[in-house]
């Protein structure tokens, strides 16, 4: 689809509709301008409608539960109305009619109110303009139990935000008995969606990890007039645990579930839909727009960390991380090490620099048979990663509070958790912070997101290698195969670009951090390695022009990052360039051309509310002068007929824009060439 004008496109301008809850008759209705959804409070609480206001289509087919709980082995239902004749569509006039399940649980009441953080950031670091927590509003329901349970609350909560298409939802239930209870399952989310609506509707959740997947499409066996005999179309959306909960809550306590995120989209279009993603993160998580310039010193030794902070200082990166095989200890508490290391830290905050480095949470660490994860097909130690300390069983009591008082010590400013790949099971019945195998993986889960809340407290950076960014992680990587640094220098710069261009789609820039191996790694011999890089120089330039070009951080590791003037020339020169263009560069990406190795490829940064407002980043990676007129999408620069470009930081030229929003632009790179277009709106 096209808006009619940019004016009133989300993507291209601020779009200030608040967020509200308004009450007509026996509905509520929860809106921001984007997106609305429609409830009923009688005879209980229900779904009766979930539309984009901007395509004005509603993805809903038919009246679902707001939750479905097993507790102690029952199922139950949460709200919900029974009766709809038929499930291909949902007919207004049937609402009046659907009636009550005396079975499920009852709607009592609800609240509204502001949304609050759902943990602390401080912004400690250069990061986009952004509001925290985001506007918007609350609604929480109550619902009453069942005759046949006693002392129960449940509540449904949704967070509708403004300026995007976006909510949340989820479900806390309370045990107000004097019995503990069992919760076995948890489905958070129930939408019967519209055939032509699935692929519009975009569901996430904050408990993915390790490819874990909450968002299940199946079968709606309440749909008997669709064209699949067995009715079997995966129509029904359902967000639940993979596993359990399993939790026990006992007398007086609460358990509250993930977050199930969901954006209804208003295009096919795999950019916009990307756009819309990105803008999500941005608003509900916006630590991820942090983007500080990294290196990873491979050596913990003070000289060679000493070296590493003179050298970042002298060409403009900001943070060091002790890397990987180090030798450097975050677990210790041995006070002179303490000591040392404060020392260290205080010498790098000197030069304007943050410090921090690596630790091995708990994946591929063998802790002790009393702490290792059990693998539940053998009974003995073992997981998916061959083996992994349980973050529930009581050694990382002390793991967590090592880390934490280590970094409170030194001052230190940065963490780079291994793992926890958190996807892993444990069948152990002794550990005390989980029951069984059923509630493992969320106790685990839990665990960890509990210590970023702490590091958020404390400002520190996280780089994490999952996706935590709903529960405060600032990067992860932007995907690639660590063996393929071990191809020949020109493969490998070739395909970490591709890597860029495809993980932009779903991450900002910010996102996701790329791999720049200065000494061998993996294997590879010299062909693969950069240093000496004096000797290197144009490979080098390569991925630094890419990364630096692309708003995408990578972990340069190794000694050092320059080993002579030229070199030193080279870096700081990317790095003034994105200094200088920080706030485009870090910028949503357009994807333009993808890098294929036979002519020019592109990617473009886009932001309508600053100047400049696009930048280009152009690359042949040929042995050839390579010539073509350049089409570039201006549509969410928010400029409409005129575009001043400048080839770098040459003079502007005037280009007219056609009404599909693009100019066409003569374009001539010399062979392995990198050139940088600045977009403008007419002064």
């Amino acid at each position: 689809m096209r808006y009619t004008s940019q004016q009133n496109d989300w993507l291209v301008t601020p779009f200030e509709q608040p967020a509200s809850v308004d009450v007509s008759g026996n509905q509520l209705i929860l809106s921001n301008g984007l997106i609305q959804r429609t409830f009923v409070t009688s005879p209980n609480f229900a779904t009766v409608d979930y539309a984009n206001q901007t395509t004005n289509t509603s993805i809903l087919r038919g009246v679902k539960p707001e939750a479905i709980i097993t507790i102690n082995g029952q199922q139950f239902e949460v709200g919900g109305l029974k009766g709809q004749p038929d499930y291909a569509y949902l007919d207004p006039d049937w609402i009046a009619d659907l009636t009550l399940d005396d079975n499920a649980f009852q709607f009592r009441e609800y609240r509204v109110g502001k949304i609050e953080a759902h943990y602390p950031w401080i912004r400690k670091r250069y990061a986009a303009s952004t509001v925290y927590p985001p506007k918007g509003v609350t609604l929480t329901v109550e619902f009453a139990p069942p005759s046949c349970i006693d002392n129960l609350c449940v509540s449904v909560h949704y967070e509708l935000y403004q300026g995007i298409p976006a909510l949340s939802k989820w479900v806390s239930i309370r045990n107000e008995s004097q019995q503990p209870i069992q919760i076995d399952a948890l489905i958070c989310e129930i939408i019967a969606v519209n055939e032509q609506e699935k692929h519009w509707l975009h569901v996430e959740s904050d408990y993915a990890f390790s490819g874990m997947e909450t968002t299940q499409w199946g079968p709606d066996a309440d749909y008997k007039t669709q064209v699949d005999y067995h009715y079997q179309m995966p129509l029904l959306m359902t967000s639940t645990y993979p596993l359990g909960p399993g939790v026990t809550v006992q007398s007086g306590e609460t358990f509250e579930s993930f977050r199930t995120f969901q954006i209804l989209h208003d295009s096919d279009d795999r950019e916009r839909k990307g756009l819309a993603r990105r803008k999500m993160y941005r608003t509900v998580a916006p630590q991820v727009t942090e983007n500080p310039i990294l290196m990873h010193v491979r050596s913990a030794d003070l000289d060679a960390v000493r070296l590493a902070i003179d050298q970042c200082a002298e060409v403009g990166f900001e943070m060091v991380i002790m890397t990987f095989w180090s030798g450097f200890d975050i677990e210790s508490e041995e006070p002179q090490y303490i000591a040392t290391m404060k020392a260290l830290t205080d010498y790098a905050h000197s030069k304007g620099i943050e410090l921090g480095g690596y630790t091995l949470m708990c994946a591929s660490r063998d802790v002790g048979e009393n702490f290792n994860c059990i693998h539940p097909d053998t009974g003995e130690p073992g997981s998916k990663f061959g083996q992994s300390a349980c973050l529930a069983s009581g050694w990382e009591e002390g793991y967590f509070q090592r880390v934490l008082n280590f970094m409170d010590a030194t001052g230190m400013d940065i963490i780079e958790t291994d793992g926890p790949y958190h996807g892993d099971v444990c069948a152990s019945t002794t550990h005390p912070h989980h029951s069984g195998l059923a509630d493992s993986q969320l106790r685990q889960w839990q665990a960890c997101v509990r210590f970023y809340h702490e590091c958020r407290a404390r400002g520190i950076y996280i780089n994490s290698p999952d996706w935590y960014y709903l529960n405060g992680s600032n990067k992860c990587g932007m995907g690639y195969r660590e063996t393929n640094f071990s191809l020949p220098r020109e493969r490998q710069i070739l395909i970490a670009r591709q890597n860029i261009y495809d993980g932009t789609f779903e991450k900002t820039p910010s996102m996701g951090w790329m791999f720049v191996p200065l000494v061998e790694y993996h294997g590879g011999g010299e062909a693969a390695t950069f240093e000496p890089l004096c000797d290197h120089l144009d490979d080098y330039e390569w991925h630094l022009a890419q990364n630096f070009g692309s708003g995408v951080i990578a972990c340069y590791r190794g000694p050092r990052l320059f080993d002579a003037d030229q070199t030193k020339s080279i870096v700081k020169k990317w790095v003034d360039f994105y200094k200088k263009y920080r706030p485009i560069l870090d910028s949503d990406l357009i994807h333009v051309r993808r890098p294929d190795g036979r002519s020019i490829d592109c990617m473009l940064h886009v932001n309508a509310q600053i100047q400049p407002c696009g930048l280009a980043m152009l690359y042949n990676p040929t042995d050839a002068v390579q010539q073509m007129t350049l089409k570039l999408p201006l549509y969410y620069t928010g400029l409409s007929e005129i575009a001043e470009i400048r080839e770098e930081e040459g003079e502007p030229k005037r280009y007219e824009i056609d009404r599909d929003y693009n100019v066409e632009v003569p374009i001539e790179i010399q062979p392995k060439g990198i050139r940088y277009l600045v977009i403008e709106s007419v002064k």
